[in-house]
């Protein structure tokens, strides 16, 4: 399995746990863990990317495709999950 695959796992592990916290605290739980899942996870693939830099001798240039494909897929879902769980006010704010 590649190192990018068994990241793209992690995240998704992650956004479970994150998840399965927020859901004790009802919607604004999980829209804050969905929130505070982005923020993390995009935290870890920077290091993850700054790893590939540094370690491997990577030139960040080739690294951020990388880091784009190790994000993006949790990212989506977190995003689906925080856009669903908004607050119906927030709904009503929106122009017509």
């Amino acid at each position: 399995m590649s190192r990018t695959s068994v990241i793209i796992i992690v995240g998704f592990v992650l956004l479970v746990i994150f998840l399965l916290v927020g859901s004790c605290f009802g919607r604004k739980g999980l829209h804050r863990a969905a929130e505070d899942f982005l923020l993390v996870w995009f935290a870890l693939t920077v290091g993850n990317m700054a790893v590939g830099v540094i370690d491997a001798g990577y030139g960040v240039l080739e690294e951020i495709p990388f880091l784009l494909a190790n994000f993006t897929p949790p990212a989506i879902v977190a995003a689906v999950a925080w856009y669903r769980t908004r607050s119906p006010k927030a709904l009503e704010s929106l122009p017509t």
